[in-house]
């Protein structure tokens, strides 16, 4: 019964927390104006995302003391997730160097590997592999990139709230179907914090959710990936099926821009996801076909490699494909 109220008040609070902010940065000119490399045309408050930053930690000791949530997790949870969201919300009214932000990002994902007790054997091709610390530095190099690839993708009205809240729904979902029903009621959290916000987000978006909000996203869901597969190996995979849209559409974009020896930690606007919103003219065909491949492509196959029915590597392969011909098709990463 608790959980069902934290996930109520949770949506709740995000939703008046972030009409709260969208006053605050409007009053105090917290405003991103569109330029040369915005896909928004209109000035719109940024920021919002600290709404999901509070609604999210500020619960997640009800399922403490609910004894769904063990307290290193907890620690991980919300110690690397805080730490990112005030890297984050500095940069968002200031400026931090890069190597500056990588470096605190790398520290936020080293706490929580901490607390998590290291990394799981993973399974590969019906074959168990305990990593050691090469394992802990793949982790942490997973877990920053997750991070900083949520602020690329983090681009049009709506898309990484509705890419946050499929991922927790399928996670949530995957525990109940294997009878972990306990685990599923951190990613629900998420999902009810994400859900609030989103109410303000959706395109047209009256907010957008700033540095804050989207580096917190990315490193709270590399962390729930990791926690799933101590529960069971194979749900590692599942999960990164269920995040492909972004890694796939990322990960391309950034190789295809090294190769060009681009500096890639510049604004630019040659993802997939950009590129085809500037062809359809708007954000909601977009942000509408990504729930759509999570729901309908993504989250069955991360159902089948759960269940044991597909491997968790060719399950990965087979959902990755078309995806990566998606990003081709729209030219991510290649000049505007």
């Amino acid at each position: 019964m608790i959980i069902w109220l934290a996930l109520a008040l949770v949506i709740l609070g995000s939703l008046l927390l972030t009409w709260a902010l969208r006053h605050y940065a409007l009053n105090r000119s917290l405003v991103d104006i569109p330029n040369a490399r915005s896909s928004h045309s209109v000035p719109t408050p940024r920021g919002g995302g600290v709404a999901i930053v509070l609604a999210f930690i500020l619960a997640l000791p009800a399922l403490v003391l609910a004894e769904v949530l063990p307290w290193p997790q907890f620690c991980a949870l919300a110690g690397a997730g805080l730490w990112v969201a005030a890297i984050g919300f500095l940069d968002d009214h200031g400026h931090i160097a890069a190597r500056w932000r990588l470096l605190g990002h790398f520290a936020a994902a080293i706490w929580a590997l901490f607390w998590l007790g290291g990394v799981p054997p993973i399974v590969v091709f019906g074959v168990q592999i305990e990593l050691a610390w090469a394992g802990i530095f793949l982790a942490a190099v997973y877990l920053v990139w997750l991070l900083n690839l949520y602020n690329f993708m983090d681009g049009i009205d709506g898309i990484a709230g509705v890419e946050t809240i499929t991922v927790c729904l399928g996670g949530a979902f995957l525990y109940w179907y294997l009878d972990f029903v306990e685990y599923a009621a951190v990613p629900l959290l998420l999902a009810a914090a994400v859900a609030g916000f989103l109410f303000w987000n959706f395109p047209p978006a009256r907010i957008f959710m700033g540095d804050a909000g989207s580096g917190f996203l990315g490193v709270s869901l590399g962390l729930l990936s990791l926690q799933a597969a101590w529960v069971k190996p194979q749900l590692l995979w599942s999960w990164l099926i269920l995040l492909g849209v972004f890694i796939v559409d990322a990960t391309w974009t950034l190789i295809r821009r090294m190769l060009r020896g681009e500096k890639v930690y510049e604004a630019h606007r040659s993802h997939a996801y950009q590129f085809a919103s500037r062809r359809y003219g708007r954000h909601l065909p977009v942000t509408l076909a990504v729930a759509a491949l999570n729901l309908f492509w993504l989250f069955p196959l991360s159902v089948l490699v759960g269940a044991g029915a597909v491997d968790g590597v060719a399950g990965l392969i087979i959902a990755y494909l078309p995806l990566l011909a998606l990003a081709v098709r729209f030219k991510a990463g290649q000049n505007e």
